[in-house]
């Protein structure tokens, strides 16, 4: 279950001058990369709760990130406030590249960094105070930073069960779940 305070990350892939590369079953970033993200669900630390675990992010067209991602992804990162700043540092990654009826699945770790559109380290997200005195920050959604991956991203497409199931209802001829063929019984009108 999803809490209200995490936020989910969904990237649209486009081929660009720097693209990511999804070929043959593998979503690969290089290191340094940085793709735009936003909270899906407003992130608040103060003085008495300076840290927050699991936020959730998606990827946004509201700013320019080097990378995109694909269709659909999911990014976990831990929250710190620091000054009148929050850290966010990204740990987990969920992506589905979806085209037509078929889709791939990547899930793994990631390593990388928020930085505000200037590159600074951190997001500027104080509310109420300033600087060191900064009483209390927030992130809400459609305020769009970067995430700046540490290391090389690959990650390897996984077995994806629903598409699996869909090839086989389509494959089935008439015998499969989603063409049964009617059995043979009487007829309760015909007596």
């Amino acid at each position: 279950m999803i809490k209200s305070t995490r936020a989910t990350l969904a990237l649209f892939a486009v081929a660009m001058s720097l693209p990511l590369a999804t070929q043959a079953g593998t979503l690969s970033l290089p290191a340094g990369a940085s793709v735009a993200v936003e909270v899906i669900d407003t992130t608040s630390l103060d003085v008495n709760n300076t840290s927050q675990s699991d936020v959730l992010l998606k990827p946004t067209a509201a700013a320019s990130g080097e990378y995109d991602l694909p269709n659909h992804c999911l990014i976990t990162a831990d929250a710190r406030l620091d000054g009148e700043r929050i850290r966010l540092s990204a740990s987990t990654l969920t992506c589905i590249e979806a085209s037509a009826d078929d889709s791939e699945i990547f899930s793994g770790d990631l390593s990388a960094t928020a930085e505000d559109l200037d590159g600074n380290i951190g997001v500027p997200a104080c509310v109420e105070g300033s600087g060191s005195d900064c009483q209390r920050a927030e992130l809400v959604p459609g305020e769009a930073f970067q995430l700046r991956l540490r290391g090389e991203l690959a990650l390897e497409a996984q077995e994806n069960p629903s598409a699996q199931i869909n090839e086989r209802r389509r494959q089935a001829n008439g015998e499969g779940v989603a063409n049964p063929v009617p059995g043979e019984r009487p007829d309760p009108d015909a007596q």
